[in-house]
C-alpha cells in the first residue's frame, strides 16, 4: 500500500464532525427510493485518481446519493455526469460516464478529491466542518508535490478552502490572497522559488514544492448547468487550459 492508499484508507474513517457523521449515515439508511436496492458507502469520501497526477480538482463535497452511495467521487450524480464528460471529452478519462466503484473508470493523470470529504446536509458544509477536514486536503497536496502542476477548483467554498491548504503544505499563495472567479488562473510560487510552469520537484516527495497553476471554475452543480451559468464548453476550456498547464495531453 503506497502513502496515498494510506491517506484515502484513513480518511473513510473519519468520524470528526458529529453533524456530517450523522447525516451521512442517516442518508445510508434510509437511501433513495430509485437505490433503495443498493448498499450505500455511508462514509467519508477520499480522492480518487493516480498518485502521481499532474492535475488536481478540488470540489465542495459528496452529493448524498452520489458520493456517499457509490463511495467515489463525482460518481452516480448528475454533476459527475457533467465533470466526467467533460475530461472525457479533453482526453483526461477513459470513459465519460461515472457510475460506480467499479465502472472500470481511469483518469489520466488527474486526481480529483474535495475540502470536505462527508456529504453534508442540503449540500452545504458549515465553515467549520471545512476548517476541520483541511488536514486532509493538507496531506493530501504533500503527497501529490512531486508531480502535481495544476489545480482546478470548482466554487468559491473550494477556493476558500484551497488556499489555506496549499500555503499550509508548503507553497507560497499571494498574498493578499486571489479572489474567486471562473476561469481565474493565478501563478503559485514553490517553496523552493519555483514559479508556476516551471521544474520539477523530487522524485519521493523530498524539499519544498515546485510552482503550480491554479484556475478557478464554477461548480458542477445542476443549479449551475442547467441554468447555464456553467456550460460544457465553459468546462472543457478550463480543463483544457489546466492540462496543458500540467503537460498533460496537447
Amino acid at each position: 500500500m503506497d502513502a496515498l492508499d494510506d491517506l484515502d484508507l484513513r480518511v473513510s474513517g473519519c468520524r470528526a464532525c458529529p453533524r456530517l457523521v450523522d447525516w451521512r449515515e442517516e442518508v445510508a439508511r434510509t437511501k433513495r427510493a430509485a437505490f433503495a436496492d443498493q448498499t450505500y458507502w455511508g462514509r467519508p469520501v477520499p480522492g480518487f485518481g493516480p498518485p502521481d497526477a499532474r492535475l488536481l480538482i478540488i470540489g465542495l463535497a459528496p452529493a448524498a446519493h452520489g458520493g456517499n452511495r457509490t463511495g467515489r467521487m463525482f460518481t452516480g450524480d448528475r454533476s459527475g455526469d457533467v465533470l466526467y464528460q467533460a475530461l472525457y471529452d479533453v482526453g483526461l478519462a477513459s470513459q465519460p460516464t461515472s457510475v460506480a466503484a467499479d465502472d472500470g473508470l481511469e483518469l489520466y493523470g488527474v486526481r480529483v478529491t474535495a475540502p470536505v470529504h462527508c456529504a453534508p446536509p442540503e449540500n452545504k458544509p458549515t465553515p467549520g466542518e471545512r476548517e476541520t477536514c483541511r488536514p486532509w486536503l493538507v496531506q493530501e497536496l504533500r503527497l501529490l508535490r512531486p508531480t502535481v502542476r495544476a489545480v482546478v477548483v470548482l466554487g468559491a467554498f473550494g477556493w476558500q478552502a484551497t488556499l489555506p491548504a496549499l500555503a499550509e503544505a508548503g507553497w507560497r499563495v499571494p498574498r493578499p490572497r486571489p479572489a474567486f472567479g471562473h476561469g481565474v488562473r493565478v501563478g503559485i510560487d514553490g517553496s523552493d522559488g519555483s514559479v508556476a510552469g516551471g521544474g520539477d520537484g523530487g522524485p519521493d516527495g523530498g524539499g519544498g514544492p515546485a510552482g503550480l497553476d491554479l484556475f478557478g471554475c464554477f461548480h458542477v452543480s445542476q443549479r449551475n448547468t442547467f441554468t447555464g451559468k456553467l456550460t460544457p464548453a465553459m468546462l472543457r476550456e478550463v480543463l483544457s487550459t489546466a492540462a496543458r498547464a500540467a503537460g498533460l495531453g496537447k
